[in-house]
């Protein structure tokens, strides 16, 4: 996948600093309410139990700290959109990571307080320019943070999938970020102005190659709502489920989507 270079939204330092505690600290509470039986749930990743998807989420976000422990690089060299296709490559790591870190915090309430402290702090300390080394490159720690956001709304949706009733809420920047970063990642990965997207009330974008359209209704016209789009970039939901439940209406013939996604896994 090229470089990201064709977007250039902008997201609100400030906002997307307090959604990505308001988002941590919502998984904190629903945590502090589970049982033993319900954190041995299974849940719908790669046979991981709600204990270790919890422990996942604090490793998602403590990555800023662990960033931001190691030396600066010299120059950047990633968009925050060259992230969605970088999250794939070190799959076999992470959940080695996952499965020991659920194994050495059996206080997962402690454990997710103390990753919410210890952002804060460090948030405190850095500037949003100061670069981080991360899976997709170096980038600024403004980016970075947004793609924490999109890893807690994610997961958010993975827990309440997993646990029957538990309903987290989803904080509204948080949720905002994520549609939005996850519809451009579409727009780059099929450039062109075929096909409108929309995903109200936070993004519409222009994809697939073809006659752009200018005015008027569009002729390939796809809607969704924000989480089912989570779930359709993602591969939670499968293109053909969520138009057959009618959770995605697609008009037009450049509306199929279904050889586009998912855009990250």
């Amino acid at each position: 996948m090229p470089p990201a270079k064709k977007r250039t939204r902008t997201y609100d330092p400030a906002k997307i600093r307090t959604a990505v505690l308001a988002q941590l600290g919502h998984v904190e509470e629903a945590v502090r309410t589970l049982k033993p039986e319900q954190l041995a749930l299974p849940t719908r990743l790669d046979g991981w139990t709600v204990r270790e998807l919890v422990a996942h989420i604090g490793m998602a976000v403590s990555a800023v700290q662990r960033s931001l422990d190691r030396p600066e690089p010299a120059k950047r060299d990633a968009a925050v959109l060259d992230w969605p296709f970088a999250t794939s490559g070190n799959s076999a790591a992470i959940a080695d990571f996952t499965r020991r870190l659920a194994e050495e915090n059996p206080d997962l309430d402690a454990y997710l307080a103390g990753v919410r402290q210890s952002l804060s702090e460090f948030l405190d300390r850095h500037p949003g320019s100061r670069l981080l080394e991360t899976s997709a490159g170096a980038m600024p720690l403004d980016d970075y943070l947004v793609t924490r956001a999109v890893e807690l709304v994610v997961h958010t949706d993975d827990l309440n999938a997993a646990v029957p009733g538990l309903d987290v809420p989803y904080d509204r920047q948080a949720l905002a970020a994520t549609t939005r970063l996850l519809a451009d990642a579409l727009a780059v990965k099929a450039p062109g102005g075929a096909t409108e997207v929309r995903v109200p009330p936070y993004a519409v974008v222009q994809c697939v190659e073809g006659s752009r359209h200018t005015r008027g209704t569009p002729p390939n016209v796809v809607e969704t709502d924000p989480l089912t789009w989570v779930r359709l970039a993602t591969g939670r939901t499968a293109w053909r489920d969520a138009v057959a439940r009618a959770d995605v209406s697609a008009s037009g013939e450049r509306a199929d989507l279904e050889g586009l996604l998912p855009l990250m896994s």
